[in-house]
């Protein structure tokens, strides 16, 4: 091969390797999965975003990501990137060293649904994190090697650094200030639901709050394993636990590695309790009878989007302010 040809294939390949055209991501929405189709049957958690800002979009293929990225023209940017740990980490990973995407300026909202105790929250209520805790990283043995309330888990030595991330309290209070009077969906069954337990949070409607989301890939259920979750929590110096989720420490760990945490929310929408109501077992809540599940997730599901598109329009249209970090607390 000639040198000119051989400097030719050099050239072609390293063209190949450009963005076709670089994205500047103002805000990137990250859900965890999706049930069928982006828009036009039944919702999960990506669809309600894909048809508020992404209806238009092509798809951006990338290498190593589990489903491709959409991005429309203000900067909005966002994708499914898979349930766990491991695999939606994994995914924004890929994503986040994509030339194709610049977020040197972005800001991110990890958006899902989790389970809520039911002293703490109800079905349909949707929750800001203060605190990402990490359920897995420790110690755990069995309850009948141990005196009846002594705990049941410990933490393991090495992890400080992962296992809990306190997100920019700042960032939580433009949240809950731009977002908490959010009219939110409710419906009949998700309320018939609600009265089966006792506690006031439990038979609420649903509403914006904020609190500790409690990420692992167990699904933990029953009082038990609740108070366990609240155990950890406190042992990290966190704020209570208030909902269920998998994938926030894993997530937040990648984006820490480039661009830090400053810019990352987290929110998660309650389809579930994290336990059963007094008249019936932990397994009995796990595999409910036909009819007996809980009601409210096709209203949970908007009522996440409904809540974060409030923040992803107010960054969008006022970016001057933002561009450079999060503007000093909305009470200044």
């Amino acid at each position: 091969m000639c040198a000119f040809a051989g400097a030719l294939l050099v050239a072609q390949a390293m063209a190949a390797e450009q963005p076709k055209s670089l994205v500047k991501v103002k805000v990137f929405v990250a859900a965890m999965f999706e049930i069928g189709k982006n828009t036009g049957d039944r919702a999960g958690e990506f669809q309600h975003w894909y048809e508020r800002y992404w209806m238009d979009s092509a798809p951006i293929e990338i290498r190593g990501a589990l489903n491709p990225v959409y991005c429309n023209p203000d900067g909005v940017c966002g994708a499914v990137l898979g349930m766990g740990k491991v695999a939606s980490s994994s995914s924004m990973q890929a994503i986040l060293l994509n030339p194709q995407l610049d977020f040197s300026q972005a800001y991110f909202i990890l958006s899902g649904v989790g389970g809520v105790p039911p002293s703490r929250g109800t079905i349909g209520e949707v929750v800001w994190a203060t605190w990402l805790v990490d359920y897995d990283l420790g110690h755990r043995w069995a309850a009948d090697e141990v005196k009846p309330g002594e705990p049941l888990f410990m933490p393991r030595k090495g992890y400080e650094s992962i296992r809990a991330y306190h997100l920019n309290p700042i960032l939580v209070e433009w949240a809950m200030r731009l977002s908490v009077d959010t009219p939110l969906k409710d419906s009949e069954a998700a309320n018939a639901y609600r009265m089966r337990y006792p506690q006031d949070a439990a038979r609420r409607a649903p509403f914006v709050a904020t609190g500790t989301h409690m990420t692992g890939d167990t699904f933990f259920h029953g009082p038990g394993m609740s108070a366990q979750a609240q155990y950890i929590a406190k042992l990290y110096g966190a704020d209570d636990y208030v909902v269920t989720e998998m994938e926030g420490t894993g997530i937040t760990q990648v984006i820490a590695r480039q661009y830090g945490t400053d810019r990352v929310m987290a929110l998660r929408g309650a389809v579930n309790f994290d336990q059963g109501n007094p008249n019936e077992t932990t397994l009995q809540h796990l595999d409910p009878a036909p009819g007996q599940t809980a009601g409210g997730f096709a209203e949970t599901v908007e009522n996440i989007e409904l809540v974060g598109s409030r923040v992803v329009d107010h960054i969008v249209a006022n970016w001057s302010q933002w561009a450079g970090g999060v503007p000093s607390s909305p009470a200044q």
